[in-house]
């Protein structure tokens, strides 16, 4: 039953990405590629915007892989945001969008690095292209919100 709750969300998540879209920008009359600029709010960390720029081919049956993300801190970010994200090291997938019929898709996930404070958004491709999976990070510190634990000292 999981797993199905996982396809929707992850579904309604692909479906909303055009409705996020706040840039198009052309790559020339000569060719059907744009760099489509899109704005993610984390579901979860709602503090946390993600800005993403994909490459996206009209008329192509596979879009290329490349993309990259900046994400900051838009709002206030608390102790139960955190305590509500999956701390593993793979951490969660936080947006999914197709880029090909053929199974390939760029992902963005959250992974919280407990001992920095810090959540990273990794935005990468699930096909290999050119002998490299691409990929790119952005990093949210969490220092100075309300979410940050102070590390424990110890005393002597």
């Amino acid at each position: 039953m999981k797993k199905i709750y996982v396809y929707l969300v992850s579904t309604l998540l692909l479906v909303g990405c055009d409705r996020n879209e706040v840039g198009d920008i052309s790559l020339g009359a000569f060719t059907t590629q744009d760099i489509k600029l899109n704005t993610l709010v984390d579901p979860i960390v709602t503090g946390v915007t993600c800005h993403v720029a994909s490459i996206e081919a009209d008329f192509s049956l596979s879009d290329p892989s490349d993309s990259s993300i900046s994400c900051r801190q838009t709002g206030e970010i608390n102790a139960s945001m955190i305590a509500a994200i999956d701390k593993s090291k793979s951490g969660d997938i936080v947006f999914k969008k197709s880029k090909s019929i053929f199974f390939k898709s760029m992902k963005i996930r959250r992974i919280f690095d407990q001992q920095s404070q810090t959540l990273m958004y990794v935005s990468y491709s699930t096909k290999e292209t050119s002998g490299s999976f691409k990929h790119s990070l952005s990093t949210v510190p969490l220092w100075g919100t309300k979410a940050y634990d102070k590390p424990k000292t110890s005393q002597l």
